[in-house]
Order: C-alpha cells, then structure tokens, then sequence
C-alpha cells in the first residue's frame, strides 16, 4: 500500500530506508495479539538508511550520511527522563510505529517501507562499514536492549554474565557482554547450541533443562540478563546469583511469569529488575562500542514478499539470529 510522510520541518531528517530489522514485537503488532494495534499498522524499529534530505535547522546530519532510527521517534522533551536522555522512560515517549502522532493516518508507521521523516534529535549516526549495514539495523532494538543493561548494572572484567536464551536478544547479548570484557556464560535449552553460544563468545554454556549443569553454578552470577519472552520458572536462575546480585528482565512475555520464592531473594540480597531499550544518548553510545568492535548482528536478509515465511519461522525460532528486510524489494 502507499503510505505518506511529512514533508521534512525544519528540524526533520529524511532517510532513505535501506535495512529494516524484524523485531518479535512486529510480529505481535501486526497480528494484534498486544492491545491497542492501529490500523494500518506498518512495523518496523530496526531502521538504517541514508539521509536525503534535512530540515533548515538541522546541524548535525546532511544528505548522504549513513543513519538509523530505533525504537523512540518523539518524546515530551522537557521531563526529567528526557533531560536525562532517557527519553524510554518518558511517559510521552512516542514509538517509530503504533503511537499517537499528527501525521497521517494519526498514528506512526514504522521501517518497513521505503522512507521516513524523523527530528533530528531521534536520529542516529552509524559509524560502521557500509557493507555490515544491514547486520547493524538490530542494533537499533537487540543491540540496544541488551548493552543497556550490561552498562548499568556494570557488566565487565571481574564479573560473570549470564545471558538466558540464545536468540535476536541473547545473542548480542552474549556479543556485547564480551567485548566488554565480561566472564559470559549463555544459558539455553537446547544442547544444539553450545557451539554457536561459544563462536558468540560465550565462556561457557549451561543446557538448563540439565539440573546438575544448573547447580554447578549456584551463586555465582553478579549479573544476569534474560532475554526470553515466554513465562518461566525464574527461580531456577535466581538461585545463581551470588548476594546483591541482579537478574534483570529484557523478554517481554505474553503472560506473567510464575511469582518468584521471596526467600531466594531475600537470604542473599539479591534482586530481579527491569529493562527497557535504551534513551538516544545511549543507543549513539552502544552504535559507536560496536562499531569500535566489529560488533553487528547475524541475519538473514530476506525480501518483502517473504515477510509471512519469517514470521512463522520466528515463531518456531527457527533463524540465526534475526531477520532483516531489503527495502529495495519494496519498489514496485
């Protein structure tokens, strides 16, 4: 279908989409199964491009330059999130798709189309190799999911990381946690996935259907980042953490997981919290570190056309480790 951008004001970038990202939440979008979908609903906040136009006003951008947009197109701009550029956290943060906006059709439409109008302060610059654009665009959501975390709660040299589940999140999860100088150990379910946990640059591997692998690292986790989407028992995994250690929740699943033993807690101090992508200074910040390490996604590009087939083979997980969209097949 044929959608319509703003003309650029005058602090406005528009991009020319090249890569845009699928994220689970697309998918959970598009097939209304999370309240409030808007129609027409055109997901997509993995979102890289180059610039084609910028408004009077703009310093920081100019046509050609080599951009992306995540998951935050607008937010208040004057709380105290905002004006500690954790713009996330803003309860009038306004996201790239299915968020109230002036433009039309009176919500936002997201990366899965040719181009988009975005103000310059949600904009952000990519300093990677042309040629790893693509594997960059799910840097703009799994990127940025997993190293705000890792930063905040101090992840690396000295401290152990474990990151639960071994898919678009955990898998830049595991990539980022090592750079930063971390001892990783990845947690799946799957026996299948010990190698590619340790070609990630994981340390070790626990297979956490197996109970003895489990207890083997019993209270010995400072920080554990959990990555699956789908209730579970997690218990199992705060029973790792040494004392003031942190599990913190990044999946976002359909239903609450089960409530966790308040005494597993409680004798060692220890904590479960949350997390939330990451405001715009931190998604520049996380762009940049990866870029400085040669940190991109693995993917598997994939043609419009084809966005049905992946949608059922991410449901079954059955991808390495995320798709991306070619935008130039969108051209009729």
């Amino acid at each position: 279908m044929e959608i319509t951008r703003r003309a650029p004001g005058p602090h406005d970038v528009q991009i020319e989409i090249a890569y845009c990202g699928i994220c689970h939440s697309d998918l959970h979008q598009a097939r209304a199964e999370w309240a409030g979908t808007q129609w027409p609903c055109v997901p997509g906040h993995e979102i890289v491009g180059r610039v084609s136009a910028v408004g009077a006003h703009v310093a920081g951008f100019r046509a050609g330059d080599l951009v992306g947009v995540g998951c935050i197109v607008d937010s208040c701009r004057h709380c105290e999130d905002c004006g500690d550029g954790l713009e996330n956290y803003c309860d009038g943060m306004v996201g790239t798709y299915n968020f109230p906006t002036p433009d039309a059709p009176g919500h936002t439409l997201g990366g899965y189309s040719q181009r988009i109008v975005v103000h310059e302060r949600y904009v952000l610059r990519i300093r990677h190799p042309e040629e790893q654009l693509a594997a960059v665009a799910p840097l703009l959501c799994a990127g940025i999911t997993t190293y705000s975390p890792l930063k905040h709660w101090k992840a690396g040299p000295g401290k152990t990381v474990g990151v639960v589940g071994i898919g678009g999140l955990g898998h830049m999860g595991i990539k980022i946690a090592h750079a930063m100088g971390a001892h990783v150990i990845a947690f799946t379910t799957s026996e299948s996935k010990r190698a590619d946990a340790k070609a990630l640059g994981a340390d070790d591997v626990v297979v956490s259907r197996n109970p003895d692998e489990m207890a083997a690292h019993a209270k010995s986790f400072d920080l554990i980042v959990n990555t699956v989407a789908a209730p579970h028992d997690l218990d199992a995994f705060t029973t790792l953490l040494k004392r003031d250690g942190t599990m913190v929740l990044v999946g976002a699943p359909a239903s609450p997981h089960p409530s966790p033993e308040v005494f597993t807690l409680i004798t060692k101090r220890r904590s479960i919290a949350g997390s939330m992508i990451g405001g715009i200074p931190e998604t520049q910040e996380m762009l940049d570190f990866c870029a400085e390490h040669g940190i991109v996604s693995d993917i598997e590009t994939i043609r419009a056309e084809q966005i049905n087939g992946a949608y059922e083979r991410m449901l079954k997980g059955d991808v390495k480790y995320r798709f991306v969209i070619d935008t130039a097949s969108l051209a009729f």
